[in-house]
Order: structure tokens, then sequence, then C-alpha cells
């Protein structure tokens, strides 16, 4: 029986065309609630970029799953390693690359002006948040950054932030995180003070970054417009955000 529900944002609860919800999102939600069904966020975006959606959540799994909370009560916070975070920060600064930083409560961008930065926040709908020089980003306490970079450029950042990973979920940039976090992590601290088993929940995703909690939930369910690396890791793959994924899924699973 499943219990809860976790939820990408981007690309599987906002269409990236429309970006909105779609009737049928919330047609699904009414049905999950109607079941008992307690509902989440899962998303690597923070909280203060969350969109507003006419969907009800009982908690949220942000930054890739380095901040969790429910309603006043933090599950779970993991930082990344200051030398991570310092070593980041001096290589955009000796690449010139446009990269936004994360914390507790918000959000910095070292370049307003960048055509990729630009492009991302309109991309997902964002504002572009607040400027910061990149070199006050050193010795901040980062929980994400937003690396602007190709994917060529993956392996050499990686062999210099070895407490950090990039799960790239766009072809021009990648989040970046505490190797130690991801959001099947950040659902299990959700889910285990409520009682609620891995098996009991089912997650909805998209991205590269979804791989993790479409894994460890007993029902992972890749959209219909995801990569093929993420519908390989689903137990079931619906139909896109476009043609109402998730009430499909709902709907099929709850007759299952």
């Amino acid at each position: 029986m499943i219990k809860a529900a976790f939820f990408d944002i981007d690309g599987t609860l906002v269409s990236f065309k429309t970006h909105q919800v779609s009737e049928g999102t919330i047609r699904a939600f009414d049905m999950l609630h109607a079941r008992g069904v307690r509902t989440f966020i899962s998303t690597g975006r923070p909280y203060c970029l969350l969109p507003q959606m006419p969907l009800q959540f009982d908690g949220y799994v942000t930054m890739n799953g380095g901040y969790c909370f429910m309603g006043e009560r933090v599950c779970y916070k993991n930082p990344i390693p200051q030398g991570d975070t310092d070593r980041w920060v001096l290589y955009a600064m000796e690449r010139d690359l446009c990269t936004m930083i994360f914390t507790e409560h918000g959000m910095f961008v070292n370049k307003l002006d960048d055509p990729m930065g630009v492009a991302i926040s309109e991309e997902v709908k964002i504002d572009i948040p607040p400027l910061l020089a990149t070199e006050r980003m050193l010795g901040m306490e980062a929980y994400q950054f937003i690396a602007v970079m190709e994917p060529e450029e993956d392996a050499r950042v990686l062999e210099l932030l070895p407490h950090c990973r990039l799960p790239r979920w766009h072809e021009h940039f990648s989040d970046l995180i505490n190797c130690n976090n991801s959001k099947a992590v950040g659902i299990e601290s959700i889910i285990a003070p409520l009682g609620i088993k891995p098996e009991e929940c089912i997650a909805f995703g998209d991205g590269a970054n979804d791989i993790e909690m479409l894994q460890y939930c007993g029902i992972g369910v890749a959209m219909g417009n995801a990569k093929d690396e993420v519908k390989q890791a689903a137990n079931y793959v619906t139909t896109s955000v476009d043609e109402e994924g998730v009430l499909h899924a709902v709907e099929t699973l709850g007759e299952s």
C-alpha cells in the first residue's frame, strides 16, 4: 500500500512549455489524498525558488536532498564541505564561469548578464537572483551550486572536488552537491520519523537527479519526457508532463 508520494517539479509537476500545473495533475493529487497518501516535493530547487502551485504538500526535499523539512521541523541538512565550496568558487573565478550559490535561506548569482544564466532563468521561469561577486562566495556555507558549464568539464571538476557530485539534468549546466546528498537521502529523512517504509512510497521524476529516488522508492515512475537513463531506472514509464503523465500513472497504478 502506498502511503507517500514524492514529486520532482520541473518536467514532472510543471511543464517546461506552459510553466503550469495541469488540471489532470491537480486531479491526480485529489485522488492520492482521497486514498490517504501523503504528498511531498522532491526537487533540486531551494525553497525560495519553489513556484506557486495549486497543490498540497506535507513536506519538502529541497536542494537535491541537502535541506529537507516538514512544517517548522528540519529533518535533514548537509552543506557542501567548505574546502570543496571554496575550490569550486576559485575554479569558477579562474574559468570565468557563471555560478549560482544556494544557501540555507537564499541564493545568489555571480553574473547578471551571462547568456546561459539568463537562458536558465527563462527556461525554468525563475527570477534572476541577487548579484554577489564570485570572490564573496568564498567562506560561505553552500548547500548547492548551479555550475554553468558543458558536460566535457564535469570530470575535471569532480577531480577537484572529492566530496561533491554533479547530478546533471541539463546539457548546459549541472547541479553541484555534497556527494552524500541525494533525493533518496532526503526522502529517507522525511519518511523515517513517520514510520513509512521505502516500499510504501512512490516517486515521480524526469531528470538524472531523480534516478536515486526512483530506485529507492517502492515504485519509481519516469515521465515520458525523461531521458533513457531515467526510464531505465524506473519501475514504470508514464506519458509526458504535457500528456498528463502524473494522472495517467496515478490512475493506472491505482488499479494494479
